[in-house]
């Protein structure tokens, strides 16, 4: 079997990546915050299955991983995985935490991405062994993670005796307004 080989990349087109993946992270972040703010405090623990994460989990796993995924875009290294599960075992106390957590820490990370050079954001970055990839090619997965477990969050909502906010147009919860 071939192996995919890179195209060659320009330090003008990771720049542009890399100002179209903050453009989107900034619009996605307001869905997942809303979504995150819409756990009940009361039910937070409520999770689908025995396997599942619970709400507080998912809401903590989302907030400090997009967080901590673009300060390592930004540091050029990822964290251990001991140093990601140490960070995930301290979550803030509230949902409206986690809320406040992630609308103060996100811009602070994506100042830091801004901030990074042509030469910086071509840089590759060793992610677990499994991706050397240039910098700006983890701003994409970073969000797609993001976005992947939003979704999950999101479907808890009603079982759980929440609304769903709306995200991409309405929802059944916060119809579209056009």
């Amino acid at each position: 079997m071939a192996t995919a080989t890179m195209p060659h990349i320009s330090t003008e087109y990771a720049v542009t990546s890399r100002d179209v993946a903050l453009a989107g992270f900034e619009r996605e972040s307001q869905a997942t915050k809303r979504v995150i703010e819409a756990i009940p405090e009361n039910n937070k623990t409520w999770k689908p299955d025995a396997k599942a994460k619970t709400a507080e989990e998912l809401a903590w796993h989302i907030a400090s991983v997009e967080v901590g995924m673009l300060h390592g875009i930004a540091q050029l290294k990822f964290m251990s995985m001991e140093e990601e599960e140490k960070v995930q075992k301290n979550p803030p106390k509230t949902i409206a935490e986690i809320g406040k957590w992630y609308e103060e820490n996100l811009p602070k990370a994506l100042a830091k991405i801004q901030a990074m050079t042509p030469q910086q954001l071509m840089t590759p970055i060793d992610f677990f062994g499994a991706f050397n990839f240039p910098a700006f090619m983890y701003l994409e997965f970073a969000k797609v993670h993001s976005i992947h477990h939003r979704g999950w969050l999101a479907g808890y909502l009603r079982p759980m005796g929440s609304k769903c906010p709306a995200i991409y147009g309405g929802s059944a919860d916060e119809p579209w307004n056009g």
